[in-house]
């Protein structure tokens, strides 16, 4: 299985899919004016004001992947603790054919064709991917939240003609964040350094309303490097609240220990 799908599944990152509430986030132009006054000290707490409470998601979703010629499709299990860990499952016609157990200190992965395993920090992942992650990133890119915590940055407002878009730039990185007028939900986050001639983007079509608050009905990630472009789409089919979940994980007999490499 190729490094792709590896990073597929790392990224993979009350009610079923039929019962959801499709949340409508297409912005008319003419909402997004100045003329509310708002600032991006307004736009924060009110996208934070956004009823988000779980203890565990169980979310069972399909995807694909693309890299230059490179594409697959496959169907993925994901289930996350709050704050605790991430068990990612991706399987193809039924068959587990990689897993990965993500938590606040470390990344496990195996995938079953090469028979390899990887265990170690999120430096690997960070420098394929274009951007620093970690646990926490991770997790809020799954449920549609900022990677970053935004009140503890600080973010000019700019106009646009379809969103209130939050904008900051430090250490040669810059960070932008797009929000629909009528809820304040993210619509897509951009991370991009231009030295490094690489970028990274995920978008939010559409979303959901449960009891628990609003998700993501799916993502679609766009990784840009020198090496060429990646995307990654991701639908999910049903999310589920606060059961309780297993995490099981163990790396099959006979499988050898790699390093991952830009």
């Amino acid at each position: 299985m190729k490094k792709g799908l590896f990073i597929l599944s790392i990224i993979f990152l009350s009610s079923c899919k039929s019962k959801a509430v499709f949340v409508d986030t297409k912005t008319p132009t003419a909402v997004v004016k100045v003329e509310n006054a708002l600032t991006s000290e307004k736009i924060i707490q009110n996208h934070y004001n956004n009823k988000n409470n779980f203890s565990t998601l169980y979310i069972r979703a399909s995807a694909k992947y693309k890299h230059e010629d490179d594409s697959q499709s496959v169907s993925a299990e994901i289930k996350i603790k709050k704050d605790e860990k991430i068990l990612v499952s991706i399987r193809v016609l039924g068959i587990t054919m990689a897993k990965a157990l993500i938590t606040p200190k470390e990344v496990k992965y195996y995938e079953k064709i090469g028979g390899n395993y990887f265990e170690g920090n999120y430096e690997a992942l960070s420098q394929w991917l274009g951007t620093d992650l970690d646990f926490n990133k991770i997790q809020n890119m799954l449920i549609g939240q900022p990677i970053d915590d935004l009140t503890r940055g600080n973010y000019t407002f700019i106009e646009t003609n379809k969103f209130y878009k939050l904008n900051a730039v430090e250490d040669k990185t810059e960070k932008s964040f797009f929000f629909e007028a009528e809820h304040f939900l993210l619509k897509k986050q951009e991370i991009s350094q231009p030295e490094k001639e690489r970028s990274f983007e995920v978008n939010y079509p559409n979303f959901q309303d449960f009891a628990s608050g609003i998700f993501p009905a799916g993502l679609t990630i766009n990784a840009f490097q020198k090496k060429g472009k990646t995307t990654i789409i991701v639908d999910y089919n049903s999310i589920t609240f606060n059961e309780d979940l297993s995490f099981p994980y163990s790396v099959p007999d006979g499988y050898d220990r790699i390093s991952i490499k830009d």
